[in-house]
């Protein structure tokens, strides 16, 4: 990993953590300090996230994390259901598919007794388990289009999994679309999908709202302990 890509990997984490919030603003300079680099490759990299849609250029005021603009989020589920739908119709025509959904019916169709309760990896499973649909179903450009989408709504989406109950009815989810797609219940699977999408749509507005203004309570809590 050269400079350049180790400081958009930590920037990236950073806003993914609220380490640096929502309409934070800092300049090039700032950066190169924290990162001990030159402006250089700190340029190169606040120019991919600029073209990835998580910070924002204002060539009078330096740099800025992209503020909420739930239009926007809004518009990437969107997205995100239309791919998803299309998948999971293509992939229910696939003759072997109880042999493709195997591996994600060992880690969703399991007892209750062996799910997982840590909700940092729940979420990445829950990506993983929406990422291999895509690839599943045989369009790779689909499912590179997919994973774009789905890393610009990652800053929302993992808080869904803050939300008390949200793991169990995830499994439950996953599960009975698999359970649908199994049974040959195509256009059942994909409304179901896309039910599945619009709940999480609909609670994570309301848990980053409360997300960003406890982030930025400890935050200015901190500045002033300083």
């Amino acid at each position: 990993m050269n400079l350049a890509e180790r400081i958009y990997q930590q920037l990236k984490n950073d806003i993914f953590d609220f380490q640096l919030l929502p309409g934070d603003r800092f300049s090039e300079n700032e950066i190169a300090r924290r990162m001990q680099a030159s402006r250089t490759p700190v340029r190169e990299a606040l120019y991919r996230l600029e073209r990835d849609g998580f910070v924002q250029v204002h060539f009078r005021s330096g740099w800025q994390v992209r503020p909420f603009d739930f239009r926007y989020f809004e518009d990437l589920y969107d997205v995100r259901t239309l791919l998803e739908v299309a998948a999971v119709k293509r992939l229910c025509g696939h003759m072997n598919i109880k042999e493709q959904l195997a591996g994600l019916i060992t880690l969703w169709c399991c007892q209750e007794s062996q799910r997982l309760n840590d909700s940092t990896l729940l979420a990445e499973m829950d990506e993983d388990f929406h990422f291999s649909l895509l690839e599943l179903s045989g369009n790779q450009e689909m499912a590179a289009i997919h994973r774009m989408v789905c890393e610009r709504l990652r800053i929302i989406r993992r808080l869904d999994f803050t939300q008390e109950g949200r793991i169990a009815a995830t499994y439950d989810e996953h599960s009975h679309i698999l359970n649908l797609m199994l049974n040959g219940n195509a256009e059942d699977a994909a409304n179901f999908l896309s039910r599945h999408i619009e709940i999480s749509k609909n609670t994570v507005r309301h848990i980053t709202l409360h997300r960003i203004q406890s982030a930025k309570s400890r935050y200015n809590i901190n500045i002033r302990a300083d």
